[in-house]
């Protein structure tokens, strides 16, 4: 058919997507429908929204994936509603409710036990989660009807905000660790105030330095594909972007190729001990580096520069 362009094959392209998640997908089908608009050979994403939720979404293309787990290991920030008074399967409004008690709750309330949850507390994982038990997941068994026992995980909530109150739901903000479920943090809100609680909606609005503001939805996506992959080439932020919490570390050309051959580099004015973004001596990103105890300067996650 005239005007239609043949179909082409992947390739290969390195950078960071921020992505708006919509409602209603899970996190897999939105980086399918990235990666397929990107025509990108490898891609991955870092750190699951549940199909409810929306908001930030990190998606690592080429290269970037080779340090998506340290996106996942930083701080999140959610804005999320919630209503008293009902229990559910899932957690959220997702699920059948399983128990209902009369709301007598006031914003007063609410407020005071918020400082409970703030701080280094231990949460339940819930049922419906990706976590593994025996090689399933939980909500495999979850959707069978089994239940099973689940340790208690430590996680860290750096901030808790009540944005709004109104008799039966409120709205609150939270900045926390890796692995918090803030499904579970309402339902403990719930349980603190003796009425329960379930999630009704939820928007991240950061991963680490990753800002919702400079977001991109899947619609103005497509829009900008069906203009040509310069268009959408442009919205990816450099592989780096995933490494912005840790300090920057230049190197000398020899440190720079020691660095790139694998071998340790003796540093003369020894940072403080811990993990580095390495930039050679032409100003160009290598990885991620650690300095140890002893001053030296090993690699520990380096970009391929064979293509």
């Amino acid at each position: 058919m005239a005007g239609r362009r043949k179909p082409q094959g992947y390739r290969d392209i390195d950078g960071i997507l921020i992505l708006d998640k919509p409602a209603g997908i899970s996190s897999n089908h939105a980086l399918q429908q990235v990666r397929r608009l990107y025509r990108a050979r490898k891609a991955g994403h870092c750190g699951s929204l549940d199909p409810l939720a929306t908001g930030v979404l990190p998606v690592c293309l080429g290269q970037a994936t080779r340090f998506s787990s340290y996106l996942l290991g930083a701080s999140k920030t959610y804005r999320a509603c919630a209503m008293l008074g009902r229990t559910t399967t899932t957690g959220d409004s997702e699920g059948e409710v399983i128990a209902s008690r009369p709301v007598n709750v006031s914003r007063e309330q609410v407020e005071a036990v918020l400082p409970r949850f703030i701080g280094a507390i231990e949460q339940v994982p819930p049922m419906y989660s990706a976590i593994r038990h025996e090689g399933r997941r939980l909500y495999q068994l979850a959707r069978e009807g089994r239940q099973v026992e689940r340790k208690p995980r430590g996680v860290e909530v750096y901030s808790l905000e009540l944005l709004s109150f109104d008799h039966d739901s409120f709205e609150f903000e939270v900045c926390c660790s890796k692995g918090t479920y803030v499904r579970t943090l309402a339902e403990d809100i719930g349980n603190a105030l003796d009425c329960g609680a379930h999630l009704t909606a939820l928007r991240r609005g950061a991963v680490g330095q990753l800002m919702l503001k400079d977001a991109v939805s899947v619609d103005r996506l497509q829009q900008l594909a069906a203009e040509g992959s310069e268009q959408i080439d442009r919205l990816l932020l450099p592989v780096s972007a995933a490494l912005d919490r840790f300090s920057e570390l230049r190197l000398d050309a020899a440190a720079s190729l020691d660095i790139r051959h694998g071998r340790r580099v003796k540093l003369a004015h020894a940072p403080a001990i811990g993990l580095y973004r390495l930039v050679s001596d032409e100003g160009r990103f290598m990885g991620l580096g650690e300095v140890g105890p002893d001053a030296e300067l090993a690699a520990k996650r380096l970009m391929n520069t064979a293509r």
